[in-house]
């Protein structure tokens, strides 16, 4: 957090045109980062955890899950 304070401190003494030329070139860095990650699928997710509902029924359970609800 040391770095953080400096480097913030050090950004407050430029000049509002350096601050916002800094800005830009650090936003450019850090748009370029996110945008190399791969986008990922939320069907990446299909299958995930199938070994924890092995052997119950789906009905039964919701309706389990429903009557805790409705006391």
């Amino acid at each position: 957090m040391a770095n953080y304070n400096e480097i913030k401190n050090q950004v407050l003494s430029l000049t509002p045109e350096e601050q916002l030329r800094l800005i830009d070139e650090v936003l450019s860095v850090v748009r370029h980062r996110v945008m190399a990650k791969p986008k990922r699928s939320i069907l990446e997710l299909r299958g995930l955890g199938k070994e924890v509902w092995e052997g119950i029924d789906a009905q039964e359970y919701v309706n389990q899950e429903r009557g805790k609800c409705n006391g």
